[in-house]
């Protein structure tokens, strides 16, 4: 491994770090005319005259956004590249940003997963190893076929909702009443329904399976300490359910909890706990938006789009979920 490393099966693709900004020599000849810098520090633009330069500035932490930036940079890297020039792409190290950014690159050329791509850069610089929050974005970013805009991809936009909540549970505070992501406000209404969820009071539409978050119940003790033969699945008391529409009045208060109640008869249906919540099966959801299964009765969908008139729209079938009902 050299300071500057040539990415196996991309002609002209470099990754390395700082310091081989300083090496005019070895960049020259390897021919380096687009340098993309991913680093929060103070540059010496002296460093970077006669180059085509890109800088992001992200620090290497795992919630920091990098997946907003990857069109970006592939853009810049392919443009490089067709230039005739060479590219180098770099951080601090050379280890974590830029072998991140090299990777996304590489899916989006080769359509190959984020652990292909991290093989074949490992192959000229061994000490590449995105963080852990890193990897799950190029995971997303594999998810949504490495798209030119990524903005407006629904699995993105969920993935901005749940570092919303994270970020909220950390200071202990509700999302702000914009960021709440309505899941049904988002539908296209190509998605099939297995049943649909009803306040048991006055039969009105709340939800569909296909809005269920699905969880694992924990083993829990019988009798004594747990063991292969003691061990039993505890029943789970309720149903967790994306945010809705019909809960808008109530989420958007900015309330840390408090419970949901039907829009049409005012019953109390669920409760509600941004910071997240225990089922009786023992598993923990983040957030907690639950229903309670003995306010609520479980009905045979007849019609994929049989609850449109009551607010509660399908989702994209590329969102579709299992709704894990055998777990619930």
């Amino acid at each position: 491994m050299a300071l500057l490393d040539r990415i196996p099966g991309v002609e002209n693709l470099y990754i390395g770090g700082l310091f081989v900004l300083r090496r005019k020599v070895a960049l020259k000849e390897a021919n380096i005319t687009h340098v993309l810098s991913v680093l929060r520090l103070p540059l010496d633009e002296r460093l970077f005259s006669g180059f085509e330069h890109m800088v992001v500035e992200v620090d290497d932490v795992d919630d920091e956004n990098l997946l907003e930036h990857f069109p970006a940079t592939n853009r810049f890297i392919q443009n490089g590249l067709n230039s005739g020039g060479g590219v180098l792409v770099h951080c601090a190290m050379g280890k974590s940003r830029s072998a991140t950014c090299v990777i996304a690159y590489l899916m989006q050329k080769h359509h190959i997963s984020p652990s292909e791509a991290l093989l074949q850069i490992r192959q000229a610089r061994p000490l590449c190893e995105p963080n852990e929050g890193f990897m799950s974005q190029l995971e997303i970013f594999h998810e949504t076929r490495t798209p030119d805009n990524v903005e407006d991809d629904p699995a993105y936009q969920r993935w901005l909702y749940r570092r919303e909540i994270e970020l909220g549970r950390a200071c202990g505070q509700a999302p702000e009443a914009d960021k709440i992501r309505f899941e049904d406000e988002h539908a296209n209404g190509s998605a099939a329904v297995d049943f649909d969820i009803r306040c048991r009071k006055c039969r009105r539409p709340l939800a569909t399976s296909q809005y269920l978050i699905p969880h694992a119940p924990k083993q829990v003790e019988e009798h004594g300490p747990i063991s292969s033969s003691t061990a039993t699945k505890a029943t789970c008391a309720h149903y967790f359910v994306d945010p809705l529409s019909w809960m808008r009045p109530e989420l958007e208060q900015g309330k840390l909890d408090g419970r949901l109640e039907c829009p049409k008869c005012r019953t109390n249906v669920g409760k509600y706990a941004w910071q997240g919540m225990q089922c009786s099966c023992g598993d923990w959801v983040v957030p907690g938006i639950s229903l309670a299964k003995g306010r609520i009765d479980e009905v045979k969908s007849r019609t994929s789009g049989g609850l449109g008139g009551a607010g509660i729209r399908l989702p994209p079938a590329s969102a579709t979920r299992c709704s894990g009902q055998e777990n619930l």
